[in-house]
């Protein structure tokens, strides 16, 4: 029924950055979705986007291979992110 929603591509919010550690690379981002170590995720905010596959996580400073919807997690990630970047599904 909706029209705008067939047109669009379907896209995957993932999460979003709430907080980005600039010394030593690492975003956390407030899960939506669950997410686990080798998926492969898009940041983008405005015109800036880059890929990613997901490397490693942490929840509360322990390692872990996956975390699920509304969790908090560090990520390492390739490039500077700002807070409200999306991180959606690659």
């Amino acid at each position: 029924m909706p029209a705008a929603s067939s047109a669009k591509k379907k896209e995957k919010i993932i999460g979003t950055v709430e907080h980005y550690f600039d010394r030593i690379g690492v975003a956390i981002v407030e899960l939506k979705a669950p997410l686990k170590v080798g998926d492969a995720v898009v940041f983008r905010k405005g015109e800036t986007e880059f890929t990613q596959p997901v490397a490693s996580l942490q929840v509360e400073h322990a390692q872990v291979d996956k975390a699920k919807k509304g969790d908090q997690v560090g990520m390492k990630v390739d490039a500077p992110v700002k807070e409200g970047t999306e991180v959606l599904a690659a």
